[in-house]
C-alpha cells in the first residue's frame, strides 16, 4: 500500500469516527434541550434517566451541559435543584443527523463542484452553508476523504444568466405577465413573446417555464436557455383552476409538450441489453417481462412521444417499437431521413 492510500484510509477511518461522535453527541444534546425547554428543573441523573437508547452517567450529562452553555450559549442555570433554561423561549438551533444523513451532507460539497459557473452554483452553495451553519460550532463535516474516491458526472446544462432565474421566478411568484425575446428551435431569429407563467420545471439540468402565450392563445413550454431581455410587467393574471402540470409534461419522462392523452407504449429490448432494461425503472406504471429468448418486453403510458422518439433512436438496433402504430411510423420516417443524410 502506498503512502497516498494509507493517508486516504486513515482519513476515512477518522471521518467514520467523527460521524459516530456527531450522531451520539448531537442526539444527547437535542434530548437535553427538549427536557429543559419545559422550564422544569432536572438533575444530571434525572436527565440521564430520561434519555432513551443509551445508558449515560451523570458526569457525561454534565459535560454535555457545559458544552451547551459554553459553546452553544445556552442560558442554563444550575443550583441544588439541578438545571433549567433561564430564558423561556430558548431552544438549540441544531439538526439531529444520523450517520447516513451526515454522509449525505458531506457528499453535497463535492457535488456542487460539478455545477461551477452555472446559474445554480450560488444558490446551492448558499443552501449548503445554511445547513452547516445550523450545526454546533464543534460539529464539523469532513468531505476531504470523499474527493479522491467519488466522482460526479452531471448532465450538461444550458448557459443561463443568473438574473434570468430571478426575473422568471419573481414573475411566477407575483402572478405578473412576463415579456421576453425567444428563439424557437427551428428558427434563427428571436421573436417577442408575452406569457402568463404558471410553472417552472427542471429536466436534466435544463429549465423550462410553462405558461399561456398571449400571441398563440394557448399554454406552451419555453426554455430558459432560449430567452433573453426578460421583463416583468405590471399586468396580473390568475392561474386557471383546471390547470394541471400533468397535462403538459410527464415528470418521469420529460417536458416535451405533446398529446394530453397518454400513449400506451410497447418496446422490445434486444437480449444484448437485457440487463440494462431490467435494472432500470422506466415508469411507475410499467409492465416489464423477460422473455425466453432473452429479450425484454416493456409497456407503459406517457404523453412524451418526442422524448421517447429521441431515446429509441439513440438505442439503434437494440430497441424495437411494437406500439403504438404512430410511434412506429415516426421512427421509420426519422430513420429514412437519417439514411438520406448519409447517401
Amino acid at each position: 500500500m502506498n503512502e497516498k492510500d494509507t493517508q486516504a484510509d486513515q482519513s476515512v477511518g477518522t471521518s467514520r469516527s467523527t460521524v459516530k461522535q456527531i450522531k451520539i453527541n448531537n442526539w444527547r444534546i437535542i434530548k437535553i434541550d427538549e427536557l429543559l425547554q419545559s422550564g422544569d428543573w432536572y438533575t444530571a441523573k434525572e436527565i440521564a434517566d430520561n434519555i432513551e437508547y443509551g445508558s449515560y452517567s451523570p458526569r457525561t450529562i454534565q459535560r454535555d451541559i457545559e458544552y451547551m452553555r459554553d459553546t452553544l450559549n445556552a442560558p442554563i442555570e444550575s443550583d441544588i435543584r439541578g438545571y433549567h433554561y433561564s430564558e423561556k423561549n430558548f431552544f438549540i438551533k441544531s439538526i439531529p443527523l444520523t450517520e447516513g444523513e451526515v454522509f449525505s451532507v458531506a457528499i453535497l460539497n463535492p457535488l456542487l463542484e460539478q455545477y461551477r459557473n452555472t446559474p445554480l452554483e450560488n444558490q446551492l452553495r448558499s443552501v449548503f452553508q445554511k445547513i452547516t451553519n445550523c450545526l454546533p460550532d464543534k460539529i464539523t463535516v469532513d468531505t476531504s476523504f470523499l474527493n479522491p474516491k467519488i466522482t460526479f458526472i452531471p448532465d450538461r446544462v444550458e448557459n443561463i444568466k443568473p438574473e434570468l432565474f430571478k426575473i422568471i421566478f419573481d414573475s411566477i411568484k407575483t402572478c405578473c405577465s412576463l415579456s421576453f425575446d425567444y428563439r424557437p428551435l427551428q428558427k434563427p431569429s428571436f421573436m417577442k413573446r408575452i406569457i402568463d407563467p404558471y410553472h417552472a420545471v427542471c429536466q436534466r439540468g435544463n429549465w423550462y417555464v410553462i405558461g399561456k402565450c398571449h400571441d398563440k392563445g394557448d399554454v406552451r413550454i419555453f426554455s430558459f436557455g432560449r430567452m433573453k431581455n426578460a421583463v416583468i410587467s405590471s399586468q396580473k393574471f390568475s392561474i386557471p383552476k383546471d390547470f394541471k402540470t400533468s397535462d403538459y409534461f410527464d415528470s418521469e419522462m420529460g417536458v416535451w409538450l405533446s398529446d394530453k392523452t397518454p400513449l400506451e407504449v410497447e418496446l422490445l429490448f434486444d437480449k444484448e441489453i437485457a440487463t440494462y432494461a431490467t435494472n432500470r425503472i422506466w415508469h411507475s406504471n410499467q409492465i416489464l417481462e423477460e422473455r425466453q429468448d432473452g429479450s425484454v418486453y416493456l409497456k407503459f403510458k406517457t404523453t412524451q412521444k418526442k422524448e421517447l422518439l429521441r431515446f429509441i433512436l439513440g438505442q439503434g438496433h437494440t430497441v424495437k417499437v411494437l406500439a403504438p402504430p404512430e410511434l412506429v411510423e415516426e421512427v421509420k420516417a426519422e430513420l429514412k431521413r437519417t439514411e438520406e443524410l448519409y447517401k
